[in-house]
């Protein structure tokens, strides 16, 4: 079912049909394009519907294909799609993994079965047996991971990973039937986070550790959404969880599925929405764990040859014109949904998948570049299914996109001609706070490139903001804190060094969050560990540190020690949220810019009900410095940068009231705008 390139085409006179072109009248000439999208979508879902009754049925191949319990007949069903396979047999631990004592016949659609009953196996297929497929093809037999696998387990000395029967006796009890993803998150701010990194214990955390001591600290700092990394199934702990081999698997590293339950179920109890990171771009090559060449032809759940490698990522490239590839690929939408009560998804790598030169070395400078030959418009289809599957299960649930493209309708609704996603990150803005402080003195900040930045957004379509995520964190790059305070993170964080650098990294850590925050989108998100500036970076256990966890941690002693200034940056996190959560900050709209005054790097903007006042500028603070406000009245602070306890200099007076007075003609207000300093206020 793969299609041409569906190619722009003129706009006529007539008007345009879809809200979407009706929004953005540049798009006026690629509205044929959409229409055709649109219509591909409709067509693909009827088709559907007219052979499996809906798309939630057509979205169940977990519940066919892999090791499935059948309580009538009384036994197990073993299914996997292996068209191109010769012979295919099970093996395991219940049959002496002999190779030969349990082959399975091959149907039509080239699925193959064998169904194993009680009476013969219901002492021998238990929980925890081990086993595996073995395939036989023409480049020869293999023993290979089932591509619905719910559980692998890793041997402790031969590292070799195997499939685990998983059956416990008591089913997990769900206790969250109360939990609505709305009234939980009226706006999203998003605390994303490694389980097995999130220990301040040099070894791979657990999900009941972080249920027990990380969602505590969690709630405490106003996050409502947790985005998890690395859940699905990975065999190499360094990948970050995104050389997925098993993609219906809960990683085992961290514990069981069941606790894995356990985990959304108290973030629920806490009022907090969980998103699974799910990697759908791409998947891990090898042959032994994962789907790479499982039946031999080299293009069964991937593109065949050089299209079926990502030249930059050393992995495989889905083909998402195949009916198969989109019923397993919706299948685990529908699985992490239903089994695990997640709340969304953060799609990852869409830049990748939405174009055959998968985003590298090309700069978006054109609409053209969105609807051209290059796009992949199979994976917009897939997308798009995606999108309406979700819905449909859960219809609150939230869809974040990794894209730095820029397509345009990406999180639009379906039926304005969009893909249907809520949200894209805004993946400029970390990058642009990086730049800066490493090619940038502090003195030379531009703020209306800083203005542009933060603001440069689709209009009508969701952005999350964030100043780092895991990708800034990893190793080869450092935090924010890191470049901010250098040297000084290991020497001067003692809350009564007078260190100057120090000092400037607390001010414009602070600075630097709360700008992102208020200017750049309608939700916001921190990397776990990052609000309190946790220092250095994220690195693994690999060969070249000596398969150390000292970097794959967080120090959360660090934030807990009231003698030192990491405590500072933390409340203030904690103090940012709460006033921006108290105004309904990120729904309010765009912001206002009021003043820009580049000799005293002072910036003035409004935004819903919140006045800002950032003054960026090294040393000079300003007395009676007058701006311009639409609103004549009262004013006071609500969130004061400057202030004790967020590591502050205490110039600034949060009890004063000001008021606003008419000078030249405008309404004003004067304040002392202190250096490196960010006041929130709020008219009364």
């Amino acid at each position: 079912m793969t299609s041409e390139p569906l190619a722009p085409v003129a706009s006529e006179e007539s008007p345009a049909r879809l809200p979407l072109v009706q929004h953005d009248p540049w798009l006026a000439p690629y509205e044929p394009v959409l229409l055709r999208r649109q219509a591909r979508l409709e067509q693909r879902l009827a088709d559907i519907r007219a052979e499996y009754g809906s798309l939630s049925k057509f979205a169940s191949a977990h519940q066919r294909l892999g090791l499935n319990y059948d309580g009538r007949r009384r036994g197990y069903w073993f299914r996997e799609w292996a068209p191109a396979a010769q012979a295919v047999s099970l093996i395991g631990d219940f049959n002496g993994w002999d190779r030969q004592a349990t082959p399975l016949t091959r149907t039509a659609d080239g699925v193959w079965e064998v169904f194993l009953p009680d009476k013969e196996y219901q002492d021998r297929l238990t929980h925890y047996s081990l086993y595996k497929v073995h395939v036989v093809s023409g480049r020869g037999a293999q023993d290979r991971l089932p591509a619905t696998l719910r559980r692998a387990v890793q041997h402790p000395d031969t590292k070799d990973f195997a499939g685990q029967v998983w059956k416990p006796a008591q089913p997990f009890v769900w206790t969250d039937q109360k939990f609505r993803v709305p009234n939980a998150v009226r706006e999203p701010f998003i605390y994303e986070a490694h389980v097995g990194m999130a220990l301040e214990e040099g070894k791979v955390g657990s999900y009941l550790e972080f249920a027990d001591q990380i969602l505590p600290r969690i709630q405490a700092a106003g996050y409502n959404c947790l985005q998890l990394m690395a859940i699905m199934e990975h065999p190499y702990y360094g990948s970050f969880g995104y050389h997925v081999a098993n993609f219906f698997a809960v990683s085992s590293r961290f514990g069981t599925p069941e606790e894995l339950k356990h985990l959304i179920n108290e973030a629920h109890r806490r009022g907090i929405a969980v998103l699974l990171d799910v990697v759908h771009s791409h998947a891990v090559k090898n042959e032994a764990e994962g789907l790479a060449n499982f039946d031999g032809s080299g293009h069964q759940y991937f593109h065949a040859g050089a299209r079926g490698n990502h030249p930059g990522w050393d992995s495989k490239l889905f083909d998402y014109a195949k009916p198969e590839v989109q019923q397993f690929l919706l299948s685990n939408v529908r699985y992490w949904l239903e089994e695990f009560h997640f709340d969304g998804f953060r799609f990852d790598g869409i830049t990748s998948m939405l174009y055959h030169h998968h985003g590298e070395g090309v700069s978006f400078g054109g609409y053209e570049a969105y609807f051209g030959p290059e796009v992949d418009e199979d994976a917009i289809l897939y997308l798009q299914l995606a999108a309406t599957l979700t819905r449909e299960i859960k219809r609150s649930a939230l869809l974040i996109a990794e894209d730095m493209s820029g397509m345009p309708g990406l999180c639009r609704p379906l039926e304005e001609g969009g893909i249907g996603f809520d949200y894209r990150l805004a993946m400029g803005i970390p990058d642009y706070w990086i730049k800066l402080l490493k090619h940038t003195r502090d003195e030379n900040w531009n703020l209306h490139d800083l203005w542009h930045v933060l603001t440069n957004r689709r209009a009508g379509e969701k952005t999350v903001a964030y100043a780092e995520s895991h990708d800034q964190a990893l190793v080869g790059d450092k935090t924010l804190a890191h470049w901010l305070f250098d040297q000084a993170i290991y020497e001067h964080m003692h809350q009564d060094d007078p260190d100057p650098v120090a000092a400037r990294g607390v001010a414009l850590h602070k600075l630097i969050r709360l700008a992102t925050l208020s200017l750049g989108g309608e939700a916001y998100l921190n990397f776990i560990g990052n609000e309190f500036g946790h220092p250095e970076w994220v690195d693994f256990p690999r060969e070249g540190n000596g398969w150390s966890h000292h970097f794959a941690r967080r120090q959360w002693n660090l934030a807990d020690n009231p003698d030192l200034k990491f405590r500072f940056l933390q409340q203030f996190d904690a103090a940012m949220l709460t006033m921006a959560k108290s105004a309904r900050l990120l729904a309010a709209g765009p912001t206002r810019q009021l003043h820009l005054d580049s000799e005293n790097q002072v910036l003035v903007f409004e935004r819903g009900r919140r006045l800002f006042v950032f003054s960026f500028h090294v040393d000079r603070s300003v007395p009676d410095y007058r701006f311009f406000v639409p609103a004549v009245g009262r004013y006071r602070i609500v969130l004061n940068s400057d202030d004790a306890q967020f590591g502050g200099f205490n110039r600034v007076d949060d009890e004063y009231v000001y008021e606003t007075f008419e000078e030249d003609g405008v309404n004003k207000l004067s304040l002392y705008v202190t250096n490196r300093t960010a006041l929130v206020l709020e008219r009364q």
